[in-house]
């Protein structure tokens, strides 16, 4: 048998979820890497994301400078209304012309909603506008549950989010702009000669913090969206509902804590190496080799491993012809009988028909015998 096959049968004993309790309203945890989710709290909850939705102002702007529509050193006009806008403040002069990078900062930074007004004016024309087309990126990129109504996170009723869509939203952010995703772990930015810090609590932690942003309003409370890299593994934390901002540094802190301390990552296998083989029958080879176009991974905590297991699940026989690249099994992680994750496998080869006369030894065989001349391992 295999040596993999043999692993797979092995197994692991482990709890997926650890039941974290938190006094947030609405929280996840999950691992980049594995795309595991480690924790989670009303993940699908409608909430008031406040400064936290700024990340899709930042999106839209990075995606226009990744299509090459704007540079980082053009200039945007400061309006009244940008200008006169309260809340925090990247604090830009009235009809002043900004360059675009200094408004990326004073937005991840500050938190600038001056400047989000100055992006959102820039880029479209007006705010109103610039909201409806951060709700058709939204669904292009698959934000299922947001709703934007302007540029800044400016309290509003129908301007919501879920965490689990900060967080799909941080994915995409790291994934889609690794070159501009560095804005988000600077510390500090001056502009106006007015020296401010950024407000992420982690980037201040000896723990490897590198963004995102931080929010508060009165309907949502106190929220976070950060990332923390150590060594081979990205943690992603979102938070909301936090009842002050001392709270939301220590819980953050805390939680990600946990999430290094508590679970461990393993890979099982990398993307288009050979796993395996499964029998094949009536064709010219008696086994097909198998490979994932995906890393085969997961976290899960140092405790408690006595609930996941991993098998290859393949219809028996699998019957000749089979393509090379074509479909063939999946690989399933299963915590006792439920499935949590799949991914699919696929031939590594072709495996044509075996001819006439072969076939029909198979098949006297399995009639005299009720058995066929290969066996499932």
């Amino acid at each position: 048998m295999n040596k993999l096959l043999i692993f797979l049968l092995f197994i692991i004993k482990t709890s997926l979820v650890q039941a974290i309790e938190t006094p947030a309203k609405q929280g996840i945890l999950y691992d980049y890497e594995t795309k595991t989710v480690l924790f989670e709290k009303n993940s699908d909850e409608l909430m008031s994301p406040s400064s936290m939705s700024k990340i899709m102002t930042i999106y839209y702007l990075f995606k226009k400078i990744k299509d090459g529509e704007i540079s980082i050193d053009d200039e945007f006009e400061v309006s009244k209304k940008a200008w006169k806008k309260g809340g925090s403040k990247m604090f830009v002069n009235l009809n002043s012309m900004v360059r675009v990078e200094d408004l990326i900062r004073g937005i991840i930074v500050q938190s600038g909603n001056d400047a989000c007004i100055v992006v959102a004016e820039g880029i479209s024309g007006s705010e109103s506008i610039f909201a409806d087309e951060l709700n058709e990126l939204a669904n292009e990129i698959g934000l299922e549950s947001s709703n934007f109504t302007n540029s800044t996170g400016w309290p509003d009723k129908k301007h919501l989010m879920t965490v689990n869509d900060l967080l799909k939203l941080t994915v995409r952010t790291i994934e889609d702009f690794p070159d501009l995703y560095r804005y988000y772990s600077e510390k500090e930015f001056t502009y106006n000669n007015i020296k401010q810090l950024n407000r992420n609590p982690l980037l201040f932690r000896p723990i490897g913090s590198d963004g995102l942003k931080t929010g508060h309003t009165s309907l949502g409370g106190y929220g976070l969206v950060a990332t923390v890299k150590n060594k081979d593994r990205r943690l992603i934390l979102v938070l909301n509902g936090l009842k002050s901002s001392a709270q939301r540094s220590k819980e953050s802190e805390r939680l990600m804590k946990i999430g290094f301390n508590q679970f461990k990552s393993i890979k099982i296998a990398t993307e288009t190496k050979e796993l395996g083989q499964i029998p094949i029958w009536s064709g010219k080879k008696k086994e097909v080799s198998f490979y994932t176009k995906d890393d085969i991974s997961i976290t899960v905590p140092n405790r408690d491993r006595k609930k996941i297991n991993f098998k290859v699940r393949y219809q028996s026989p699998l019957i000749a012809p089979v393509a090379e690249d074509q479909y063939i099994a999946d690989f399933l992680i299963k915590k006792n009988d439920q499935t949590i994750k799949s991914y699919k496998l696929y031939a590594t080869n072709n495996v044509s028909e075996s001819n006439f006369f072969s076939k029909m030894i198979l098949n006297f065989k399995f009639l005299l015998f009720g058995e066929s001349l290969i066996t499932t391992q």
